[in-house]
């Protein structure tokens, strides 16, 4: 009598870079599936085959499909928007799979989008691209001020930074921008993105532009986050940027996160205003903290400013940083309930968008969440929440 087998036929260079992709040691992915490690070496050698059971298994530890499992070779994965980060340890970084699922993610959503303000004969945005890289920072800063109402009265409407970062994302949103803060894949709190891979990117198109921003910063980092990515818009340059705020502008190896992180002080911190106000405390600590309450910026902001507009001079700039580096607390989360949650991972633009398009019968409630990376069920209840 004949046995059915249930080995898995898969390719052994796939399970390798599949853990490789993870940074996964043979130990790490062997504890996570709580095997003996020898099996995996003997699965990647060749020697062995899982099980089909094991083979799923290993395929969702991996958060690859599973039908990755069975390619003849590993997948090329490249990044589909010009990567501008500044990466000091290593010329170049594999894109983590949690980075690449929440990229692709963006993706979707705003091709969705576009596609809807088509078909609903929106007009193009005319500040996207409206500028180039051979115009003033201080010119586009001062346009995007204006665009989206940057000014005292807003800083003064916000008691904080949450209010300041969220009413700043509301003004985008305002005018057409697609804002997504996320810091996980999905809803999987046990994927979290990395800080150091990447803070944000921004998608530039004239109907359906977006910004997305890494949750896992702090808020202050987050603001200025947000600044930089929107100079990305108005100069029509799409581009992933691990931009370092604690960074001189200068120190940014690429020309356009260079200018784009000009472009975000002079946005955040207006030039002229700073100058005029710089130099009515008593010290420098005093006049930095002074900034910071006024603007809404981080300590770091306001040094880096302050050192560009040749308010203090570089032993300044480098003993206060490395002070504030020291004294620097990370604030803790804000506890947030679930649809402010589904607002910010998917932009309170894209989600309301779609909702009303279920409602008018174009989208299904299938399609709709997926989209939104939930189940039907919560796709109700989020609906007859906000419609």
């Amino acid at each position: 009598m004949s046995t059915i087998t249930t080995d898995a036929y898969i390719t052994p260079e796939i399970i390798e870079w599949a853990r490789k992709r993870r940074n996964y040691s043979i130990h790490t992915l062997a504890d996570r599936i709580q095997i003996n490690p020898q099996k995996i070496e003997a699965w990647e050698k060749g020697d062995a085959r899982p099980s089909f059971d094991e083979a799923q298994i290993l395929a969702k530890k991996l958060y690859i499909p599973f039908g990755y499992l069975y390619l003849s070779k590993p997948p090329a994965e490249n990044f589909p928007l010009p990567d501008l980060r500044t990466i000091t340890k290593r010329d170049h970084i594999r894109p983590s799979p949690d980075f690449l699922d929440v990229l692709y993610d963006a993706l979707r959503k705003q091709d969705w989008y576009r596609q809807n303000q088509e078909s609903h004969g929106a007009e193009s945005i005319s500040f996207i691209g409206k500028f180039t890289l051979n115009d003033s920072p201080e010119i586009i800063a001062q346009d995007i001020r204006n665009t989206l109402a940057i000014d005292d009265n807003m800083r003064q409407r916000a008691a904080n930074w949450e209010l300041f970062l969220t009413d700043f994302i509301r003004q985008s949103e305002t005018k057409g921008i697609l804002v997504i803060r996320q810091g996980i894949v999905g809803n999987n709190n046990y994927r979290k993105l990395s800080v150091d891979e990447f803070r944000g990117f921004a998608i530039s198109d004239k109907m359906a532009p977006l910004v997305f921003i890494n949750d896992q910063d702090v808020k202050v980092a987050k603001i200025f986050t947000l600044a930089h990515e929107l100079a990305h818009l108005w100069i029509d340059k799409s581009g992933i940027s691990n931009l370092d705020y604690f960074r001189k502008s200068s120190e940014q190896k690429n020309a356009i996160d260079q200018f784009c992180d000009k472009v975000a002080a002079e946005v955040l911190t207006p030039a002229s205003d700073f100058k005029s106000i710089w130099g009515f405390q008593p010290s420098i600590e005093e006049n930095i903290d002074y900034m910071v309450r006024r603007y809404r910026v981080s300590r770091f902001v306001v040094l880096r400013r302050a050192y560009d507009l040749r308010l203090i001079t570089y032993d300044d700039y480098l003993n206060y940083y490395q002070r504030f580096l020291e004294d620097k607390i990370i604030p803790k989360s804000t506890e947030m309930g679930f649809t402010t949650l589904l607002l910010n991972r998917n932009s309170r633009l894209f989600t309301s968008t779609l909702l009303s398009s279920t409602t008018e019968g174009r989208v299904s409630y299938l399609k709709a969440a997926r989209l939104l990376n939930i189940k039907v069920k919560a796709l109700q209840n989020i609906r007859d929440r906000l419609l």
